[in-house]
């Protein structure tokens, strides 16, 4: 082994930074290493990247094994007290060369087994450059970092610091270069990306750099937007949704649940007919948009009505891509001292939530036969439409190449072309 092993765990985000950790490790000239990049959203997330460590130990005994992520800043101890593990770094650190440079250079000798600071102190995010898990589809811009909020059931916020944006003019640039090594689709990301521009000058909004990097930018063919909260939506972004063909007619929205007592609990910005108004609105200024969201079953105190609530949620909104996650406690969030529902009742309504969501994805599937589509190719056999619904090709296309195509058919979660 000479080349470092990397495995991954949790949100979209931690993968887009494994790709700039690689980068940075590579550069850096690291050799006969695993890295593992943690999850804090729950404690089951821990104890899976715990038993990754394990295997990855034994599977890798002469290695150095590194441990990074959101539960490498939340918990480190929990990390450094394991045999298998050499050194954990934190969130902020694993963004930086020369952490890598420092791994690299004296593993052993000098490198500090534990490299945590206190990521509430960080002030500015830098914005990564991650060209897409290997293929030239499409590539990520992170231009933002943090949360401000506390939602009870959430510990990311001590994971990943208070928000911070990259200012619209890196971005830009960011964007520019992307766009002249051939990429044909730009996927905007963050923790909270609704947020972004709060603590920049003049406090822009996401609306503002999403229209700022469509004008400077005419030569960018697709703009995406990763997950958002509806209800810090702007103006300009609703504009943006309304005029520009460029942006991708796909909203993917963390409205967690659908109703308002559990809402409230959780302490989220929003009540359920905020969430339905959005889509409507959303959906009225573009007709062709689809919507994924995330839902949490069994919300401690959530009861068989407030559960039904949820599931009338996801017609009420015609949402399509549904992230559904059974409720587990987080220690050291509020709503791990709230009553909890029985995990078979849990289980249950995450079953339901889901069924509910595959009914919708193949609602959405059957309308798009015989419908054109603009698609981004990710292999030679596979792409993505506007909406993010893969089609599968007979014929090889070009990979990156967006191919206009009429659909034939469909077949299970897939269209056909």
């Amino acid at each position: 082994m000479s080349t470092p092993i990397f495995s991954n765990h949790g949100c979209r985000l931690n993968q887009y930074e494994l790709e700039a950790m690689k980068e940075l490790a590579g550069d850096a000239g690291l050799k006969d290493a695993v890295v593992v990049n943690t999850c804090a959203v729950t404690a089951e997330a821990v104890r899976k990247a715990r038993q990754d460590i394990r295997k990855l130990r034994k599977a890798n005994p002469n290695a150095r094994l590194i441990v990074t992520g959101c539960a490498a800043q939340t918990e480190p101890t929990t990390f450094t007290d394991m045999d298998e593990v050499d050194v954990v770094i934190g969130n902020t650190e694993k963004m930086l060369g020369d952490t890598w440079r420092g791994l690299a250079a004296d593993f052993i000798g000098e490198t500090e087994a534990l490299q945590v600071d206190d990521i509430m102190s960080v002030t500015e995010t830098a914005g990564h450059l991650i060209d897409g898990f290997g293929t030239r589809s499409r590539a990520y811009v992170q231009v933002q970092n943090g949360c401000d909020h506390r939602c009870t059931f959430c510990i990311i916020p001590y994971g990943r610091g208070n928000s911070r944006s990259v200012p619209a003019g890196v971005v830009v640039d960011q964007i520019k270069r992307l766009v002249d090594k051939g990429f044909n689709e730009v996927v905007l990301t963050g923790v909270d990306l609704t947020s972004w521009g709060a603590d920049l000058p003049a406090a822009p909004k996401l609306g503002d750099l999403v229209m700022r990097i469509l004008r400077l930018v005419p030569d960018l063919p697709r703009l995406r937007i990763s997950s958002i909260d509806s209800i810090e939506v702007d103006e300009n972004l609703m504009q943006a949704i309304a005029t520009e063909a460029r942006l991708m007619p796909h909203l993917h929205l963390s409205l967690q649940h659908g109703d308002d007592m559990i809402l409230k609990r959780m302490k989220r910005r929003h009540l359920r007919d905020d969430a339905i108004d959005f889509c409507t609105q959303a959906r009225k200024l573009r007709p062709d948009m689809t919507f994924g969201a995330d839902i949490i079953a069994g919300f401690p105190t959530e009861t068989d009505a407030m559960f039904e609530n949820s599931l009338k949620l996801i017609e009420e909104c015609d949402l399509t891509w549904m992230h559904v996650f059974p409720y587990s406690a987080r220690e050291g969030t509020p709503a791990a001292r709230m009553p909890p529902v029985n995990g078979a009742i849990i289980k249950v309504r995450a079953a339901k939530l889901r069924a509910s969501g595959d009914v919708q994805v193949q609602r959405h599937l059957t309308a798009q036969v015989g419908q054109l589509h603009q698609v981004l190719m990710e292999k030679p056999h596979m792409g993505r439409t506007a909406q993010f619904a893969e089609v599968r090709f007979i014929e090889p296309q070009t990979e990156g190449a967006i191919v206009a195509t009429t659909i034939t058919g469909q077949e299970g979660t897939q269209l056909t072309a």
